[in-house]
């Protein structure tokens, strides 16, 4: 079975795929035949999640799909950069100049407390549902590690002694944001497909 996920971005495509049960294949949008990337507008993850799952399926003509959104949420930087995560240090959204951002806005503070949070939307059977998926953690002073990617190398998420970007995928997935709200789609699917 094929569910499309409204994305191009293959690192969460290999992360969600990582968790999905094996009868279950993510589609892309460049798979359904959309190249462009989708608009993220508004102001909460919710917001994005909504309005870019039901743009692919409008231009897919697909009918059912997910898509979700996630953002690092900084205490000290009154949650900034949140949703606009990807784009922090300006449009061409590179990771490593989004890091250099926060971090040059963290210098001389104490609070390193942060948070990542996914927010899913899925479009199912004409139903909108939401799942939302949050890990706590620290931001290091300087990137420690070379996998994963965004701010990957410098959350340190709680109850482990290294960052994300210094974990494999399963290790990662213990912690993971996007694990915690792929866990919940996946168990609502179960549901539905036990109902029947």
């Amino acid at each position: 079975m094929e569910i499309l996920f409204a994305t191009n971005n293959s690192h969460k495509v290999r992360e969600i795929q990582s968790l999905l049960p094996a009868d279950l294949r993510i589609l892309t949008l460049r798979e359904a035949g959309l190249q462009e990337e989708i608009p993220e507008p508004f102001e909460t993850l919710e917001q994005n999640a909504q309005a870019k799952i039901r743009y692919a399926l409008e231009h897919t003509g697909i009918r059912m799909g997910f898509s979700e959104d996630s953002g690092l949420f900084v205490s000290a930087l009154d949650g900034r950069p949140g949703v606009h995560s990807a784009h922090y240090a300006g449009p061409q959204r590179n990771d490593a100049d989004n890091i250099q951002r926060v971090l040059k806005e963290l210098e001389g503070n104490s609070d390193r407390a942060a948070f990542f949070q996914t927010t899913i939307c899925l479009y199912w059977e004409n139903q909108e549902l939401f799942f939302t998926g949050i890990c706590r953690g620290t931001l290091l002073a300087t990137p420690q590690g070379e996998q994963g990617f965004g701010y990957d190398p410098i959350f340190q998420p709680e109850g482990a002694d290294k960052s994300f970007a210094q974990m494999d995928l399963t290790e990662k997935n213990q912690y993971s944001h996007r694990q915690k709200a792929v866990q919940r789609l996946i168990e609502h699917l179960r549901q539905v497909q036990n109902s029947r």
